[in-house]
Parts: C-alpha cells; structure tokens; sequence
C-alpha cells in the first residue's frame, strides 16, 4: 500500500520558517517523482515544487524562499518554508508521480498526502 503522510505544519507570523515534511512508503523513488502542492481556502490546488533523483524545480512565485530536499535513506521529503506571508497559507499537500522521460516533473500525480495545515499569521 502506498503511503504519504505529511507533517510539520503550523501557526508561523509573518516573516518565520517551517520545514514540512512527507514520509513515503510502498513505492520507490527511483520510479516516482515527489511534488509539493498547495490550496488556499476558495482557491484551485497549485503545484510548488518537486524532486526528482536530486534534481528540483521550484515555481518562480516562491523561488529563494521555499527548498525542497529529499533523504533516501529515510524515504522521506522536505519541504523548507521561509519569509512566509500571510498568502502562504495553505494546505501543503505532497504527491507521487511516475517519472517520465520529457519532463522533471511530471503533469499528472497518481498518489496524494492528506496535507499538512500551514497558517501565516500575526
């Protein structure tokens, strides 16, 4: 059965960092790719970032602030989250996708986390 289970969210103010986490089981990261996502409240879910054999892409939007990071040995993804704003709240939601060979990250995930609460407030 495959498995992703987020967590490492949190009420932050303005300005501070999280580091989210998504433990993976039941698949192989030598087959799949891992994507962070987002949904605000009243908005579509958004892709982030992902990592693929040690190769990331981080949307333009959030480049410089948010770093996502792999540990094989732990099957585990991270996601570090820094200067947050209050539009950064969100779910933060990881994914598994099966790579392809004409893309870093691939247009459709087959497995989804139930995500992790990120609130940016004062």
């Amino acid at each position: 059965e495959v498995q992703l289970v987020e967590s490492g969210g949190g009420l932050v103010q303005p300005g501070g960092s999280l580091r989210i986490s998504c433990v993976v089981s039941g698949l192989s990261f030598d087959d799949y790719v891992i994507g962070w996502f987002r949904q605000a409240p009243g908005k579509e879910r958004e892709g982030v970032s992902c990592i693929n054999d040690g190769r990331t892409f981080n949307r333009e939007a959030e480049k410089g602030r948010f770093t996502i990071s792999g540990d094989n040995a732990k099957n585990t993804v991270y996601l570090q989250l820094n200067g947050l704003q209050p539009e950064d709240t969100a779910v933060y939601i990881c994914a598994a996708g099966s790579k392809i060979p004409t893309a870093l990250c691939p247009g459709r995930y087959e497995y989804w986390g139930q995500g992790t609460q990120v609130t940016v407030a004062s």
